[in-house]
């Protein structure tokens, strides 16, 4: 298996992003962030699906591409401090890294409104799929 090695602005968003989800985590075990049912009870979830134009787009962006990459890891970034991110990232496929988040929200258009929204998808970098799940079991 080929060993991947990630440009420094792909390993600082992914940093960042880490950051978010510890800071998020250290908040939920505080007790400070909503929990339970009722809370999420008249939420929908989605997995969106965001894929790069190529397989190798991960290790071989070019400055255009990285730029609006930053903004898109900023973008998420915010979204998650909202609460309706509840996990993102890339997924290491074998075939090409592509990336995923699962988000909590009130309809289908506002999930459609966010995916949309991403400067990656804008700019005609990423394609993006909004698909509708159930999330069965969630760490609390």
């Amino acid at each position: 298996m080929r060993s991947l090695r990630l440009p420094r602005v792909v390993c600082a968003v992914l940093l960042a992003l880490c950051a978010l989800v510890c800071a998020g985590t250290a908040t939920a075990q505080n007790g400070t962030a909503a929990s339970g049912a009722s809370a999420s009870a008249a939420k929908l979830q989605f997995y969106i699906r965001l894929t790069p134009p190529r397989p190798t787009f991960a290790v071989d962006m070019n400055a255009h591409e990285q730029e609006v990459m930053e903004e898109h890891a900023a973008y998420w970034a915010d979204l998650y401090k909202t609460g309706k991110v509840l996990i993102i990232g890339p997924v290491h496929d074998p075939k090409g890294i592509f990336g995923m988040a699962i988000i909590e929200v009130a309809s289908e258009a506002e999930a459609h409104t966010m995916a949309e929204n991403d400067p990656s998808v804008k700019a005609g970098i990423n394609k993006v799929e909004v698909i509708p799940m159930h999330v069965f079991l969630r760490k609390q």
